[in-house]
């Protein structure tokens, strides 16, 4: 940057080369004490004989149920003091692991979990009752799953905490696509918050995950605008359907993405606190102050983080921890140092709870609640990103419904734009990133650590085996039955999808049997990959 370019944020908001008294807001009833509303410090109040701290996990899953729960006792055993669970590339789009196209796949990004048998080994010996368990996993399946298998282990689904991401605007545009429509997805969502209200009540199942929509390249900005457009939109239905705010509100959480600008990131949290309290309270009238402060837990971009020399991840992990420390979030996970290559290795993994565990009990960082609050920079910064995420839902809102907005790509619009910016800006210099376009080395001499991330997790072609060996060992009659019941489901608008979905999978359908009979109910083929093919006039693939 030169004399002449005046500096911005990375959402592009100008930046003065100093703050002063004047800088930011000067009623402190607009900024409040931690505890109270509007929460903008923090949603607990601070204790004197408490430290504050926060739910170390990590994401994990590879491979097998088997392999996988091995992971996550080790991540246990080393400390984490919560787990967050994400599924293969056919987990993620419901799919089977014995469909043709998923094999080369099935376990390489993620846990393959396709049936109640799965969820249960995933979770055996786990201490459901004591942590909490994190889903990035199509939610309706995720809270099925864990519902059946918890019992199993001697655990009442009704003391289970934990979150499932509730994706029904964005998923099939920037994420893993299942092929259903929006409505479907919207049911899905509806009914699947409102089973975990009736039967797993310490939940949130009301989980908004602005992560996964902008780690291809938006701002903060554009993160929690869409963000909020999809809870108010979620929320609306909620109340149309006549569940009481404060019944639901207490159990919604966000999970964010952190970036690299240390400042705007923790100015983002406070931001986001205060807009959602007040939302709540002046648009959708909560009373219970429960309401009003939302649970924040962030995963650090993977974006972020670079395939050329890798050690420097370490680094840019322990950077974006340290500012979600400092801006009070409740859970964290650390995108690991391999992440450009492959899911986290066992070493990489370690790194990353250690270095959470370095900052909470050694930097002394938890000891006061949002350390940087009165800051004339960071309450300026606060200030003005809770001016522009508001402006931003406003805007959006006013072009019309969601559904329409969904299904005609303009989301898909928003994301390519945001993946191109980057791309642009890190081709251009204009993002300054150490290794790729500055401070580079040469490839013959960048390998520490390239042992450890480049090693790959070959498809776990045992676990497809195993699928095949078990489907002809099930009982059909309730089996077919329970999968009728979910087609009749999706295709009655006014009935609730998740009954049928918990008792097909009871029943022992497959994940992709009762997603392929949500796509007939509502006119679309069972099979995803003959909904996307090309087909002649005459119905034969062309």
């Amino acid at each position: 940057m030169t004399a002449d370019e005046a500096a911005s944020s990375a959402a592009g908001i100008p930046l003065r080369p100093f703050y002063a008294p004047g800088d930011g807001s000067r009623d402190y009833a607009r900024i409040g004490d931690p505890g109270t509303y509007p929460y903008t410090r923090g949603r607990m109040r601070p204790l004197a004989a408490r430290r504050r701290g926060w739910i170390h996990r990590e994401l994990s899953g590879e491979g097998s149920p088997r392999r996988s729960n091995e992971q996550l006792q080790t991540l246990l055993a080393g400390g984490a003091l919560g787990i967050d669970v994400i599924g293969d590339n056919p987990t993620m789009s419901a799919l089977d692991p014995d469909h043709p196209m998923c094999v080369p796949a099935v376990g390489t990004t993620g846990v393959s979990l396709c049936r109640k048998q799965d969820f249960i080994e995933l979770l055996e010996g786990i201490p459901l009752d004591e942590i909490t368990l994190s889903h990035s996993l199509p939610p309706a399946f995720a809270l099925a799953g864990q519902y059946l298998a918890s019992p199993r282990h001697g655990i009442d689904p009704r003391v289970l905490r934990g979150s499932a991401i509730q994706p029904p605007l964005y998923s099939e545009d920037c994420s893993y696509s299942t092929f259903l429509p929006f409505a479907t997805r919207m049911r899905l969502t509806l009914d699947s918050i409102v089973f975990a209200l009736r039967e797993m009540p310490r939940f949130h199942a009301f989980l908004e995950d602005t992560y996964y929509i902008s780690d291809g390249g938006l701002d903060a900005v554009e993160e929690m605008s869409l963000g909020f457009l999809e809870i108010r939109e979620v929320c609306r239905r909620l109340l149309a359907r006549g569940v009481p705010v404060d019944s639901f509100a207490p159990r919604i959480a966000i999970l964010v993405n952190c970036r690299m600008d240390l400042f705007e990131e923790i100015a983002k949290i406070r931001a986001t606190r205060r807009l959602f309290a007040r939302m709540m309270r002046e648009e959708f009238g909560a009373t219970d102050a429960r309401s009003w402060s939302v649970n924040i837990a962030v995963h650090t971009s993977g974006l972020t983080l670079t395939a050329a020399q890798p050690a420097n991840n370490i680094v840019r992990g322990a950077v974006q921890a340290l500012a979600m420390a400092m801006a009070g979030v409740q859970g964290l996970e650390i995108s690991t140092f391999d992440e450009p290559f492959r899911t986290p290795s066992a070493i990489a993994h370690q790194i990353a709870i250690r270095t959470q565990q370095v900052i909470h009990t050694e930097t002394n960082v938890a000891a006061v609640e949002d350390p940087l609050g009165g800051s004339w920079y960071l309450e300026s910064l606060t200030d003005e990103l809770e001016r522009r995420i508001d402006a931003a839902v406003r805007e959006r809102e006013a072009l019309g419904d969601v559904e329409t907005l969904a299904e005609s790509g303009y989301f898909r619009s928003i994301f390519l734009r945001g993946m191109d910016r980057h791309s642009t800006a890190v081709q251009s210099g204009d993002l300054r990133i150490v290794g790729v376009n500055e401070h580079v080395v040469a490839a013959e001499d960048d390998r520490f650590l390239r042992d450890i991330a480049e090693q790959r997790f070959e498809p776990d072609y045992e676990q497809v085996e195993r699928i095949r060996a078990w489907r002809p060992t099930r009982d059909d009659a309730p089996l077919q039955a329970g999968l009728e019941r979910v087609r009749e489901a999706s295709a009655d608008l006014d009935a609730d999808l998740m009954g049928p979905i918990v008792a097909a999978l009871d029943a022992d359908a497959t994940i992709g049997e009762i997603t392929g009979c949500l796509r007939n109910g509502v006119g679309r083929p069972g099979d995803p990959f003959e909904f996307a093919a090309a087909r002649r006039p005459d119905g034969t693939r062309a």
